[in-house]
């Protein structure tokens, strides 16, 4: 079994260097988030994560959420580490201070989920549910809503969910059947099933709120007769407690590959008179409301990709330098360590690259919500916001994708012991397989990113972006060194490749939706791998500069080989995606359905 230790100097790098700390924490509202603040909330993070979540991780998943009679009981040691989560105030870490949260940056919040994701990720899932529900809450809720539900659940005394999909559904959130009949005093009653609900039902908290979708009785057909409800497992007594039994039941748990520990629900509404629940906003806008949790989600999933990757990548490290297997192959007299042979040490940087190059653009892009959120300069927050809307797919989706990679590359460098449970490396593997499916597939997420964030505007997001790499790209070609040479070089190629597949699809999506759409996710995975290249880039000028400046540690020459790395051994990649994307369509659509 592996320990957890949050990679804290690399956190700590990406966040000044390439994030901006300095630059969020002087938006306004952000005063107090100064970097000996930071540092020590990170510093604590770390701890707590090590010693509480992370050896609950692999005992969670042996003994797995547990339901009877229409209860869940989480593993051993879940309920009283989730007391300590909220004692702690670790929920309300960037939770809006007029509802008790601690009003700290996304970009901060984003380190300590990534902390939580890699030490537990079965428990993670928890506080992200309700992240998300708070947000939804807080921009779509009534004054009474908010007031009724907002301090629970951003102290995290009360948990939240997502209910979109039902059996018949999907990802078709227009065929949601579920009804929410007026009562005519201001509530409905909500009757029907939701499946794949995460913690739908659990021990952890007095009280779950739930977002459901469901349809009024006059609403029109389709996703546009989608309303949104606040639905409690307990009523709320006028004094603010929890109260009566609602009727809404986890009828049964999901039995899964991965996330033992993390109830998968499926639930019941209104087997017994009918759910009481409250509309949030307006009838037949839920989807719009609901679309706030799954961008928060969608972000946070992408974090889950990195954190299941870093774990993957300490365990495998650790196991390398004491697993002693076979001479070295330049010749030695007796067996070495493992992290000694060539194609173990290929893997271990294939493995530490894309980590930090995903941790760098999980971080930048949470401090550019930031600025779009609380810049003051209108004008910077439509820009920030643009970028933002352009990489949440790639968060999402190639993050999840490469934390599959990674997670796998753990499991062989184990050998045969990596297929044995109890050495903890498959658990990660499972883990992240459902990172790539959890709210909305690759597929939808690359579908998001060639139509609404990329043709939509003519490819003007993409350009703006392809820019600021253009800038990168240049401050590289300066510096002197093979280092800098393969970074220039591989950073040019990708730039034009981006720019390439870029512009193939805005010529062409109006043209031959389907060719274009064939090219979406290798379009995806483009991007998400030039923009990891920008940002290794990016940390190897950062590191360059330090060791400029006369400091000696050894972390600066390490992050600029590790870039050179991802140059030469994951860039190489960009040339023939953007060929796929461009020239992929006609082969792929050759064949009628009767011939696959």
């Amino acid at each position: 079994m592996s320990d957890y230790n949050a990679p804290l100097k690399d956190m700590q790098f990406v966040l000044t260097e390439l994030a901006g700390l300095a630059q969020v924490s002087a938006l306004p509202g952000y005063a107090e988030a100064t970097p000996d603040v930071i540092e020590a909330i990170l510093e604590e993070s770390g701890k707590f994560t090590r010693d509480v979540l992370a050896p609950l991780n692999f005992s969670g998943d042996q003994e797995g959420a547990q339901w009877a009679d229409k209860v869940v009981t989480m593993p051993q040691g879940f309920k009283e580490a989730y007391a300590q989560f909220v004692g702690n105030g670790w929920n309300a870490l960037s939770g809006n201070p007029e509802f008790g949260g601690q009003g700290l940056p996304k970009v901060v919040s984003a380190v300590v989920q990534e902390m939580w994701q890699s030490a537990n990720m079965s428990f993670s899932l928890c506080p992200m549910l309700t992240m998300g529900g708070i947000e939804a809450l807080e921009l779509y809720g009534s004054e009474e809503q908010k007031a009724t539900y907002l301090h629970h659940m951003v102290s995290g005394r009360w948990t939240g969910t997502m209910n979109l999909t039902e059996s018949q559904a999907g990802s078709d959130l227009a065929a949601v059947r579920t009804r929410a009949v007026p009562q005519g005093d201001g509530t409905y009653k909500l009757f029907g099933q939701k499946i794949f609900i995460t913690y739908g039902d659990h021990d952890m908290a007095e009280n779950t709120i739930h977002l459901v979708l469901a349809r009024t009785p006059d609403a029109p057909a389709g996703v546009k007769g989608i309303s949104l409800f606040v639905v409690p497992k307990f009523l709320v007594n006028a004094d603010g407690t929890p109260g009566a039994r609602n009727d809404v039941y986890a009828v049964s748990i999901e039995h899964k590959l991965g996330i033992h520990a993390s109830p998968t629900c499926v639930m019941a509404y209104g087997d017994n008179g009918g759910a009481v629940g409250t509309l949030v906003g307006k009838e037949n806008d839920g989807l719009k409301y609901m679309f706030v949790m799954m961008n928060a989600a969608r972000y946070a999933v992408g974090l889950e990709g990195l954190a299941l990757g870093e774990r993957a990548y300490q365990q495998a490290l650790g196991f390398a330098r004491e697993r002693v297997q076979s001479r070295a192959i330049e010749g030695s007299v007796s067996s070495v360590p493992i992290i000694r042979h060539p194609d173990i040490r290929r893997m271990l940087l294939l493995m530490r690259s894309q980590n930090e190059a995903m941790r760098a653009v999980a971080y930048v892009v949470a401090a550019a919500l930031d600025s779009a959120m609380r810049h003051p300069d209108a004008d910077e927050r439509i820009r920030q916001q643009a970028f933002v809307d352009l990489m949440i797919p790639v968060v999402k989706a190639w993050l999840t994708e490469t934390g599959n990679e990674v997670t796998s590359l753990g499991v062989q460098i184990h050998g045969g012991m990596g297929f044995i449970e109890e050495t903890g490396a498959a658990q990660h593997f499972r883990d992240a397989r459902i990172t790539t499916i959890y709210e909305g597939t690759t597929g939808i997420q690359a579908l998001d990113l060639i139509g609404r964030k990329v043709a939509r505007d003519g490819g003007a997001a993409l350009n703006a972006l392809l820019g600021q790499m253009k800038e990168t790209q240049a401050s590289v070609a300066k510096q002197s060194g093979a280092s800098f040479k393969a970074l220039a070089a591989a950073l040019h190629d990708g730039i034009e490749a981006v720019t390439t597949a870029g512009d193939y699809i805005v010529t062409n999506y109006a043209k031959d939706v389907r060719a274009v759409a064939v090219g979406a996710v290798p379009f995806l995975r483009l991007l998400g791998i030039v923009s990891g290249g920008w940002m290794m880039a990016r940390a190897a000028l950062a590191a360059q500069a330090k060791i400029v400046s006369g400091d000696t540690d050894s972390f600066y020459p390490a992050k600029i080989n590790t870039a050179h790395f991802y140059a030469d051994h994951v860039m190489v990649a960009t040339i023939g995606l953007a060929k796929e994307v461009v020239q992929g369509g006609a082969s792929a659509l050759a064949l009628d359905d009767a011939h696959f």
